[in-house]
């Protein structure tokens, strides 16, 4: 869908007039009056997302016209009204939409209202030989009447971009995106500047990844580390922001299967990944002034005669070893080696990993908020407010030394797991010790956040692409100079 800033109203089959709350006598067409009335009769106050349809008649033509509530106007009501505008006309048959905004609503306010409008139109019908006629999208333009988006629409649409290709990878299933086509997926992105390493299988034997080879060696397709750096800032050198993904593109558990209920949804194990890419792709777009690395780990976890067992122990790139106790916790067992490498390679002072790691985060969390888990508070506190003001949230949990002491092992370094109790602490207290002395370090838990059920303001049903405005804004706050 195409959005397109105007300085005047131009001739469209749909128009749609913004209104703060408690404006909704304020629409300015010839039929107002009756428009107001029939708003009232609905009960539409302007409240941010909601909305009255009706149809006016106009230069002699029948016109539809939408009154859209804008709430109080801040970011996150432009981008809800944004969203829920698009939800409304996407398949309803119109075409092309102009939105004339209040007074009060200047261009970065505008870029908003727009951004949500994108975000919403994103949709996956790529596999579908069939739909029904008001199945299919129809709106393709979305006119903002406004001299121009400014600075922040080209960040903002930038920020989509990334978003939308996210959603994409978390969207394909398991025989189209597997480790080897995923690197693929993310060649393009060397168009926007941006330097790509790529470890095969080899390449992560020779390294010493026992960890991250014991999830792989189940499955027919081969594993690949992806590094992904921009340099944003004109300098050589200087330590990089690292960001890693946890990348299983396919986990069936292993050899401690997964229930079949439910399995397919585990196509987007690999939504850390994707929010990784996702993210780099967002900074490259609108040329941040950072440096900035992101690292998936990519593995497909399968359980043929070769997988790895419960009871194998490992040996982890890091020289540490670990007793599997259990074959479906193999998120951690990617992380740790890719970590592991990622400090070797960059030195970095600050690594940030993300991954859809624990069904307990789900339990404790829902759909709400992502967990964070990290070793820094300033650290912590930043990404916080990042996903508070991105609209990616994040909430807070522990770290501690009797938490720590449930993943010992009697026969090696560690287990891969504790007990019942407290999952995605022991799972964050495993990842921690692979974390060198003095680098700051954060885990985003996003389990429960990378695909929805229902729709959301700013996406439908399916992918989500969380993680995405998160990263781009902690980058945009705390690490561009």
């Amino acid at each position: 869908m195409d959005i397109i800033f105007s300085p005047s109203r131009p001739t469209a089959d749909t128009l749609v007039f913004a209104l703060a709350k408690g404006a909704a006598a304020a629409a300015p067409v010839a039929a107002s009056a009756t428009l107001a009335a029939g708003a009232q009769a609905a009960r539409f106050s302007g409240e941010a997302g909601s909305s009255f349809e009706s149809f006016v008649e106009e230069g002699g033509r029948v016109v539809r016209v939408v009154l859209l509530g804008l709430g109080a106007g801040t970011d996150a009501d432009l981008e809800k009204a944004g969203g829920a505008l698009t939800a409304r006309l996407l398949n309803s048959g119109a075409s092309h939409a102009a939105v004339e905004l209040p007074g009060g609503v200047n261009g970065e306010g505008a870029a908003r209202l727009a951004f949500g409008a994108l975000l919403r139109s994103w949709r996956f019908d790529i596999y579908r030989s069939r739909q029904a006629e008001t199945a299919k999208p129809t709106l393709t333009r979305i006119t903002i009447v406004s001299a121009d988006g400014g600075a922040q629409w080209e960040r903002l649409s930038a920020v989509a971009s990334g978003v939308a290709f996210t959603r994409e990878l978390v969207s394909e299933p398991a025989n189209i995106l597997y480790p080897e086509s995923f690197v693929e997926r993310c060649a393009h992105l060397a168009d926007m500047g941006i330097t790509l390493t790529v470890l095969d299988k080899a390449a992560m034997a020779e390294l010493g990844m026992g960890a991250l080879l014991g999830v792989a060696q189940g499955s027919v397709r081969e594993p690949r580390i992806l590094a992904l750096e921009w340099n944003g800032t004109g300098k050589t050198s200087g330590k990089p922001l690292v960001l890693v993904g946890k990348g299983v593109t396919f986990d069936s558990g292993g050899i401690s299967i997964k229930p079949g209920a439910g399995m397919e949804d585990m196509k987007w194990d690999m939504g850390g990944a994707g929010a990784v890419v996702g993210a780099m792709k967002a900074l490259a777009g609108r040329k941040a002034k950072a440096h900035v690395v992101g690292i998936c780990g990519l593995v497909e976890n399968m359980p043929d005669g070769n997988a790895q067992r419960p009871g194998d122990v490992v040996t982890s790139m890091s020289g540490q070893t670990i007793e599997v106790i259990n074959t479906d916790a193999e998120g951690r067992l990617v992380l740790c080696d890719v970590i592991t490498w990622a400090q070797k390679t960059y030195k970095p002072e600050v690594i940030i990993d993300l991954a859809t790691l624990t069904g307990a985060m789900i339990v404790a969390l829902g759909d709400q908020y992502g967990g964070i888990f990290a070793n820094d508070d300033q650290l912590a506190d930043d990404l916080i407010a990042a996903g508070a003001a991105a609209g990616d949230p994040l909430w807070r949990f522990p770290l501690g030394d009797a938490y720590n002491k449930l993943i010992d092992s009697a026969i090696a370094d560690m287990k891969n797991m504790g007990a019942r109790y407290a999952g995605s602490i022991t799972a964050a207290q495993f990842i921690k010790r692979f974390v060198d002395e003095g680098v700051k370090w954060a885990h985003l838990d996003i389990a429960g956040m990378v695909w929805a059920d229902k729709p959301g303001a700013t996406w439908d049903k399916g992918a989500t692409g969380y993680g995405v405005r998160l990263l781009d804004r902690l980058v945009t706050d705390k690490f561009e100079r």
